[in-house]
């Protein structure tokens, strides 16, 4: 029994078949979905997080565990850190946490793209990318420092668990050279930044 049935200019939906789709509609209309995304996951490996470019979230998650569970745990260890945009000194309670690379184009909060910024340049940065000729450094030691600081005060942290997406073991960071290692990180960052930059993302001036 046909679902439907082609004509020149329309399609007929067989009538034996509309209760069963007006019930099943969401299931359907998720199933669509789910094969649309990886067809283009599989088509565009370039581009993170399609599904959730697909269909936005409705509203954004909040960063407190990143900052709390996370970024609180450096900023105590050192004292305070510095903004890698304007050098302020950045305390517990007094930063914001920055998507180096900006959500509308990640489309998550990994922590390996999160750092503590200055809570005025963070609203002022808005969506614009960071030039890696002048931030990538600055931002790669914030990185690594963070993880030796984590992996030391709180060896289970769960964003640990997120730099695997960049790195395949965590103990890289301890073995393998800095600059060998700088680059690694870098060859990851470096291909989302032109990305962006190629799909209408300015940078900072």
């Amino acid at each position: 029994m046909s679902l439907y049935a082609l004509y020149d200019n329309h399609i007929e939906i067989n009538p034996k078949w509309i209760e069963y789709l007006e019930n099943n509609t969401k299931m359907l209309k998720d199933y669509c979905h789910w094969n649309l995304e990886i067809y283009l996951q599989a088509k565009n490996p370039n581009v993170p997080d399609i599904p959730n470019k697909i269909v936005k979230p409705a509203t954004r998650s909040s960063l407190t565990k990143q900052r709390t569970l996370f970024w609180d745990i450096v900023v105590n260890e050192l004292g305070s850190v510095e903004c890698i945009y304007t050098g302020k000194k950045l305390t517990i309670g007094n930063y914001a946490v920055e998507h180096f690379i900006p959500y509308n184009f990640v489309s998550h909060d990994l922590i390996w793209n999160l750092i503590p910024a200055d809570k005025s340049f963070n609203s002022s940065k808005s969506d614009k990318l960071p030039p890696l000729d002048k931030y990538y450094n600055p931002f790669f030691t914030m990185q690594k420092t963070a993880i030796e600081i984590v992996r030391q005060k709180t060896p289970k942290n769960v964003f640990l668990e997120d730099y695997l997406t960049i790195f395949s073991d965590l103990d890289e960071l301890n073995t393998l050279s800095i600059n060998f290692t700088r680059e690694k990180f870098k060859e990851r960052i470096q291909p989302l930044i032109t990305i962006a930059s190629n799909n209408g993302f300015e940078f900072l001036r």
